[in-house]
């Protein structure tokens, strides 16, 4: 009998262990339901509770939540750029710098952490950190056209300056986007900065599609005619 109870019982602890830990992975398409994961099991679902409690108003249960997160899962970049929030939102400004460069040097996916640090870049005078952080949103399709038209112009200020180079170099190496940055940047980057960019990775041996750089001209001209002109020249020259 006594057998018994202790096999049942062993049955239902790993039952609800199991039932525990697959609702804990079901958080990461289900995050509303993170709250009703133990404690003790959360690992996806410590992500939304910390977010949870960021957005929220007691900014000491936030900081307790995102330093539990970064504990039990420190690798993503996404998880050190919430902690960095709520330790802004704490007062610890020091701290919460510290973690979002720790996190944009892990993620360069993590929009918000690149933002971040192209904004700190454009802050501390690094031109071309602030164009790497802005060729990493512009390569996010899902990277808003305003915001990299408000970044643009103070990273791609200066004609023939370093945010400008800094991007010639990466453009003209990263042959797999070149669609996307003709398409892209013809409407979102100062008209006269990507006029440059495009003629000096020409000279630097890229090749374009001249059907793209055609449609490019069209993006420009309908924002900036001196620079439209430019351009055609530089397309009759290639094309």
């Amino acid at each position: 009998m006594i057998k018994n109870i202790i096999w049942y019982a062993g049955l239902l602890a790993v039952a609800l262990v199991t039932i525990a830990v697959q609702t804990d992975r079901q958080t990461r398409r289900t995050p509303a339901i993170a709250a009703s994961v133990p404690e003790p099991f959360r690992s996806a679902a410590q992500l939304p509770i910390a977010a949870y409690a960021v957005a929220g108003d007691d900014h000491t249960l936030a900081l307790t939540e995102a330093e539990t997160l970064v504990r039990r899962r420190p690798l993503p970049a996404e998880h050190l750029r919430v902690l960095a929030q709520a330790q802004f939102l704490a007062g610890d400004v020091a701290a919460s710098s510290l973690s979002i460069q720790y996190a944009a040097q892990r993620g360069w996916r993590d929009p918000l952490a690149q933002e971040t640090m192209l904004r700190l870049a454009l802050e501390a005078g690094n031109r071309p950190e602030a164009a790497r952080r802005y060729a990493a949103l512009f390569l996010r399709r899902d990277t808003e056209d305003a915001l990299l038209m408000e970044l643009g112009p103070p990273v791609l200020e200066e004609a023939g300056g370093e945010g400008r180079q800094t991007l010639i170099t990466i453009v003209g190496g990263g042959d797999r986007w070149h669609g996307q940055f003709l398409g892209r940047g013809a409407r979102v980057m100062p008209a006269d900065a990507f006029v440059e960019i495009v003629g000096a990775t020409i000279a630097n041996g890229t090749n374009y599609d001249c059907s793209r750089l055609e449609q490019a001209l069209g993006s420009v001209s309908k924002r900036d005619e001196s620079a439209a002109a430019a351009f055609e020249t530089i397309i009759k020259d290639q094309c």
